[in-house]
């Protein structure tokens, strides 16, 4: 979700932006993406594309972006108190 906060984005962009990142294939990201639309977090359009058919872009919507800002903020806790869990086990360096 954060990568089609600012500005949104196609399905292949997608997958080559998480890809970047994460190792994921094509056949991971579109089921996600579906479930994400059918769950009101996504919006959909077609954009006519000069290199071929027209492609599917996905929007945030205002729920998406709330649901976005709580996952956000569940990872940050959970991190820190991983990150604390490290440390006073001895294991950090």
């Amino acid at each position: 979700m954060l990568i089609v906060e600012g500005e949104d984005k196609y399905g292949y962009e997608l997958v080559e932006e998480v890809s970047k990142i994460v190792d994921v294939n094509e056949g991971t990201i579109y089921p996600i993406l579906k479930r994400l639309t059918n769950e009101n977090y996504f919006e959909t359009y077609l954009k006519e594309s000069t290199e071929g058919p027209p492609r599917k872009y996905y929007h945030l919507t205002v729920l998406g972006k709330e649901r976005k800002d709580e996952l956000l903020k569940e990872w940050i806790k959970f991190n820190e108190s991983v990150s604390k869990f490290i440390k006073e086990s001895g294991q950090s360096e």
